[in-house]
């Protein structure tokens, strides 16, 4: 399975950005999907999830200014970032998991995008 993620890029603090996720052959719909994020010489932490059965889970950092959703027709998932920060500045990776239900850690993720920058000045 190959994901293909988009849409980071250059904002002001308090600006958004939506990150695109595509997960061809229904892997979206049919699997959780998660968002993560990595800053250069730490580990790619939890942003958030979505479910099978869409329910959403999010990390504290993002709890009220991200927004996990997907379209099964497109077989997509996308993060909406809303009230942007600097120190939301780091690539962020979708995934795809192995598994239906939400998970948190990397390893229950068995497929991942290339990676988008974002980068939030301030």
């Amino acid at each position: 399975v190959q994901l293909q993620a988009s849409g980071g890029g250059l904002v002001q603090a308090g600006g958004s950005l939506r990150l695109s996720c595509a997960a061809p052959g229904g892997t979206a719909s049919t699997n959780s999907m998660g968002w993560f994020r990595q800053a250069p010489g730490r580990e790619r932490e939890f942003v958030a999830a979505i479910a099978s059965s869409a329910r959403t889970l999010y990390a504290d950092s993002a709890k009220g200014r991200f927004t996990i959703f997907r379209d099964n027709a497109k077989d997509t998932v996308f993060l909406q970032m809303n009230s942007l920060k600097p120190e939301d500045t780091v690539v962020y990776y979708c995934a795809a998991s192995s598994i239906t239900a939400i998970r948190t850690t990397t390893g229950y993720y068995a497929y991942w995008g290339q990676g988008t920058q974002v980068t939030v000045s301030s």
